[in-house]
């Protein structure tokens, strides 16, 4: 039996009928870039996150960059986030103009740990980036405690987690703004690249529009900053639209999957993801385990059909292009651990019960085998 790590046809085939006739009345209208699909995506992810503001971008990547932009950003700024996430996170920073100081993560979570942000705020720091990794909000009621008490401002990475609620909050409505993703396989996936922002501040709604079309505010070629070309695409827009209807069902889909794995694993030494709070909706972008022996767990569910992936195998602050920022080995101890023992197992929400169940039985099969070598 083969187990995918990602299934887009079936997805196409699921909607097939919607999907086309989404993308021919794009076509046949003869108006493709920012139309009236644009603008209805924009008000029901808002609406579906409780913020004012929706501001689409033609990628996750410019929603981050764009957004801190908009708060302000800027030379010599820096911005308190960590090195277990993807590369986007801190090239938004860099690209601003400002640096990113690196927390390590918690082991349970793999979001920010909390108790370590106030060490690394010095008098230049500006933001909080905490990322919402996996599909599990981050701690936001403690790193809005300290934003406030330190002034600063925070921006949600929330690429991963749409959908995703602590508390009954869900992500975007947190910190002055967030940032989606809606790259082909994530839970909400565009046929191609598209993002947003969200936000519940005027101020910063209204300069991000301007940045996202060269920094052109009301008045045609008047520019009242330095923008970017990063306006939504109507198919894109009118693709997610369809997508949108059923973000829950897929979205419950993956809980249900993520279960299965959960019993499977019980009592082995493969650590499943947790829930760290009994108020989080966890998404599961990805369902995340660590194994101590994970090259060779990963290779094993290669022989059995079972698809996995890394997310991520190097930290970023041992990446050769941030090598400037002067972080060494053993630094961010967590991070560097994590990324030597993750592996995501399938979780998309396109898998039959039965593919799941013959996955996490392969996966245990691995576990107690090896636990009686």
């Amino acid at each position: 039996m083969k187990v995918p790590l990602v299934d887009l046809r079936s997805q196409y085939e699921e909607l097939k009928e919607d999907l086309d006739a989404a993308v021919l009345s794009v076509l046949s209208s003869g108006n493709y870039a920012s139309g009236e699909n644009v603008r209805l995506l924009e008000e029901e992810i808002a609406a579906s996150c409780n913020c004012r503001y929706g501001i689409a971008c033609n990628s996750g990547t410019d929603a981050l960059k764009i957004g801190l932009q908009a708060m302000g950003i800027s030379e010599g700024d820096e911005v308190i986030t960590t090195p277990f996430t993807f590369v986007a996170t801190i090239e938004a920073i860099i690209q601003n103009g400002g640096k990113p100081v690196f927390v390590d993560i918690t082991s349970d979570s793999y979001n920010i740990d909390v108790s370590q942000i106030e060490r690394a705020i010095s008098p230049r720091t500006k933001a909080i980036l905490p990322i919402h990794l996996f599909g599990q909000i981050a701690d936001m009621e403690s790193i809005m405690e300290i934003a406030e008490a330190k002034n600063l401002l925070v921006l949600e990475d929330a690429a991963q987690s749409i959908g995703s609620t602590r508390n009954g909050k869900p992500n975007g409505n947190w910190g002055i703004a967030a940032a989606l993703s809606f790259f082909p396989t994530k839970n909400l996936g565009a046929a191609g690249d598209a993002g947003m922002i969200l936000t519940n501040d005027q101020d910063i709604a209204d300069r991000s529009r301007n940045l996202r079309v060269h920094g052109m505010a009301k008045q045609q070629y008047l520019y009242d900053d330095i923008g970017h070309t990063s306006r939504m695409d109507e198919i894109q827009a009118a693709v997610l639209r369809v997508k949108f209807t059923k973000l829950a069902q897929w979205n419950e889909a993956r809980n249900i999957h993520a279960r299965i794995y959960d019993r499977a694993l019980a009592e082995t030494d493969i650590t499943p993801p947790a829930i760290v709070s009994g108020t989080t909706y966890h998404t599961y972008h990805q369902y995340t385990v660590r194994c101590s022996r994970r090259d060779e767990f990963k290779a094993y569910l290669g022989e059995h059909g079972v698809a996995s992936a890394i997310y991520y195998p190097i930290p970023l602050h041992l990446q050769p292009a941030y090598a400037y920022l002067g972080y060494r080995e053993g630094d961010f101890p967590v991070s560097e651990r994590a990324c030597r023992e993750v592996l995501s197992l399938p979780v998309q929400p396109h898998l039959t019960t039965e593919q799941v169940e013959y996955a996490a039985d392969v996966a245990r099969h691995f576990a107690v085998a090896k636990a009686g070598v």
